[in-house]
């Protein structure tokens, strides 16, 4: 009996164990199954929190780049025109920076923008966008996937605002406040929201990341901003003639000093121009960044250097202004360029730019008050071509294959068609440059008349436009 319930109670023994285990099996599979999908929750959740948190460094950093392209318009390049007039035209020459901050953004949020970035045809962008409407905090993948095309926006507005106000330095001391106000008005949306859309906008002819049919290569405006601008300030002063008494009469700036910080200031604003054409805070934003600061350096010795040679000294404002046409030129070459091409682009920038002031423009006679064509409209033709040359793409492989695999960028990775590609994109931004800026002047003229009376001139624009002085010097009691 003993012997029979011994077996009884191991044969129980023996059906509870197996029954635990086949339910501690059941629970380890359920438990295994709610732990994966847990798993999977938390990587789903930490793979946004990556992209939030990319997406919010990229925003910041544009924010801060479009801080910094304003800063090139007011203060920058106000105070770098502005040291270059006569003290009578101090305030008048400022005032014309600082209108195009107004002026263009109003513009550009009414109609420019639609018609730089919306969707149109091979040159002129479509009325979508007119008002901004669209334009809010989702992205535009074909522009900027990490950024809210707000963000986009605002950035390319800081572009629009300093390239008109780069023309002014071309007519300074000469044209009415109401035609410069109502001439740029005509000019940014007849040449440069043209200029911009075929070059960056959707179905341009010229873009390069977008397809268009001659892929020019053009970082951050070399062709879109400089070319046009300097062009059109050529055609300004021809057409606008000399200031009264030059070139006879010595018309010296009246504070390099000013000129100094403003340039200074420029230097600093353009990482924001050419890093922050990146349109995101990574890799090529640093390539940009560091490119840009070499060219500047080296373009700043050439000018020097060569004024050194011809007059036995370099001067300050010699200095200030080689940094300025080599940051012209490596514009378009910034994401697309290493270290070292970037200092030969800057060291030609600076001793061609040097050459068209000193000796060009002496030679034919023209009064470009302030270079605006010798400095952007030179320093951006040489740099659109050299950018065919020496862009890489090890640095931005912009043009690939059906495979997805990297294609030949410049000239001297083996792209020879890549310098007819820029040569196109020139001839179309100093054809679209002259003759629009012909008709608009011609229009101007007609409606309110370009060029301040001869009594105003020798007065000075300070108090023949706005009533006011730039420098009150009080006399000392006697």
């Amino acid at each position: 009996m003993q012997k029979l319930f011994a077996k009884w109670f191991l044969l129980v023994l023996i059906v509870v164990s197996f029954a635990n285990l086949a339910a501690a099996q059941g629970l380890g599979t359920s438990g295994s199954s709610s732990d994966a999908a847990s798993s999977a929750d938390r990587l789903a959740k930490l793979e946004q929190q990556a992209a939030d948190a990319k997406s919010s460094a990229d925003n910041a950093w544009m924010l801060i780049s479009s801080a910094l392209v304003l800063m090139m318009t007011g203060p920058g390049l106000a105070l770098f025109y502005g040291g270059l007039v006569r003290k009578k035209n101090v305030l008048a020459t400022m005032m014309q920076s600082f209108a195009m901050m107004a002026i263009v953004t109003v513009l550009w949020a009414l109609v420019e923008y639609s018609l730089a970035f919306g969707a149109g045809n091979s040159f002129i962008g479509g009325l979508h966008h007119l008002f901004l409407r669209g334009v809010g905090a989702q992205p535009d993948p074909d522009y900027a996937a990490t950024i809210p095309l707000q963000t986009f926006m605002v950035y390319q507005l800081m572009f629009a605002v300093i390239t008109p106000a780069l023309i002014t330095g071309a007519f300074a001391e000469r044209m009415k406040f109401s035609a410069m106000a109502l001439f740029m008005i005509l000019w940014s949306l007849l040449v440069y929201a043209p200029m911009a859309h075929m070059v960056w906008g959707k179905g341009g002819l010229l873009n390069a990341s977008l397809g268009g049919r001659f892929p020019t290569l053009d970082f951050a405006g070399g062709t879109v901003v400089h070319i046009t601008s300097g062009v059109s300030a050529l055609v300004c002063a021809i057409y606008l003639g000399r200031r009264l008494g030059y070139p006879e009469e010595p018309m010296p700036p009246h504070s390099v000093v000013l000129s100094f910080i403003g340039a200074c200031l420029l230097w600093v604003g353009w990482f924001g121009f050419n890093a922050g054409s990146a349109l995101n805070a990574g890799s090529l934003a640093t390539s940009a960044f560091v490119a840009t600061h070499f060219a500047a350096a080296a373009a700043a010795l050439g000018w020097a250097l060569a004024e050194w040679v011809r007059n036995g000294k370099p001067s300050v404002l010699g200095g200030i202004s080689g940094a300025v046409a080599g940051l012209v030129a490596i514009t378009p070459a910034a994401g697309f360029v290493g270290p070292m091409p970037a200092l030969v682009i800057g060291a030609i920038a600076g001793v061609f730019c040097y050459t068209m002031v000193a000796k060009v423009k002496a030679r034919l006679g023209y009064d470009d008050s302030l270079d605006a064509f010798g400095v952007h409209g030179a320093g951006g033709t040489i740099g659109a071509l050299l950018t065919g040359i020496f862009a890489s793409s090890a640095v931005n492989p912009i043009f690939k294959n059906s495979q997805a695999v990297a294609l030949p960028s410049g000239l001297i990775e083996g792209n020879s068609h890549q310098m007819l590609n820029q040569l196109v994109g020139i001839v179309i931004a100093w054809g679209l440059a002259i003759v629009g800026t012909l008709v608009i002047l011609k229009i101007v003229d007609l409606a309110v008349g370009l060029r301040v009376s001869d009594d105003h001139e020798v007065q000075g624009l300070d108090l023949s436009q706005h009533g006011e002085e730039g420098y009150y010097w009080e006399a000392s009691a006697s």
